[in-house]
C-alpha cells in the first residue's frame, strides 16, 4: 500500500510485531522515537537507547482491554485493581513483557521506560522519563494537553519538570471527571516534587 510505513530495527522478530501495527500507531511511535532521540542528545544521554524505547513503547497498544487483561495474567503480571478497571494501561507492562519474551530486548532501561510509560512511577531512569515524555508531546496529542509547545520548551531544559507538569495536569483532569488515578502517577509526582524542591 501507498500509504505503508516499513519499520526496520536490524531486530527481525520486533520489526515483525512493530510492522504489524496499525498504520496510525506506527506513525506515533516513529514520531516518538524521533522526539526520544532529539530530548536524549539535548541532555546527554543515548539517543539510540532512546530512541528504541520511544519506537516501542506502544507496542501492545491496539490490543483490546480484554486481550491486555488476558496477556498480563499469562504473563503472570501483578494487576492492579486500576489496572483492572482501566484495561488499557496495562499495554505498558504487556508491551515490556512482549519486548523481553518475543522481541529479544533485555535492556532494563528500555523495559522499564515500556512499562512506565504512561503512568509514570517513582524512582525511574531517564531513558523512561524521556519515553514518557515523547510520549506525550506528539503534536496530535495536542488536544489532550494544555500548551505542548511550552511542556516541549520546558522538556528541552528539565526533564523533571516537564514531566511532573504533565503529571499534574492529567492528575487535575482525572480528578476532575471523577476518574480512577493510578497510584504510580501519584508516587511518580510526589517524587518528581521532592527532588526538584
Amino acid at each position: 500500500m501507498a500509504n505503508e510505513i516499513e519499520i526496520s530495527t536490524g531486530n527481525h522478530k520486533l520489526d515483525i510485531v512493530l510492522n504489524d501495527l496499525p498504520l496510525g500507531l506506527k506513525q506515533h511511535s516513529i514520531r516518538a522515537r524521533d522526539k526520544a532521540k532529539e530530548l536524549a542528545e539535548i541532555h546527554g544521554f543515548d539517543p539510540e537507547q532512546a530512541g528504541l524505547a520511544g519506537l516501542c513503547h506502544d507496542i501492545a497498544r491496539a490490543m483490546k482491554g480484554d486481550d491486555l487483561y488476558l496477556r498480563a495474567v499469562e504473563y503472570n503480571l501483578d494487576i492492579h485493581p486500576v489496572e483492572n478497571q482501566i484495561r488499557v494501561l496495562l499495554h505498558g507492562p504487556v508491551g515490556a513483557e512482549i519486548l523481553k519474551r518475543d522481541c529479544d530486548i533485555k535492556d532494563p532501561e528500555i523495559i522499564e521506560a515500556i512499562w512506565w510509560h504512561s503512568t509514570f512511577n517513582r524512582n525511574l531512569g531517564p531513558v523512561s522519563k524521556i519515553t514518557f515524555l515523547a510520549d506525550k508531546l506528539d503534536p496530535n496529542k495536542a488536544a489532550r494537553f494544555d500548551d505542548l509547545e511550552g511542556k516541549y520548551t520546558l522538556a528541552k531544559k528539565n526533564l523533571d519538570k516537564a514531566i511532573l507538569s504533565f503529571l499534574e495536569e492529567d492528575i487535575s483532569n482525572m480528578t476532575a471527571d471523577g476518574s480512577q488515578i493510578h497510584p504510580a502517577s501519584i508516587e511518580g509526582r510526589n517524587w518528581l516534587l521532592g527532588l526538584l524542591n
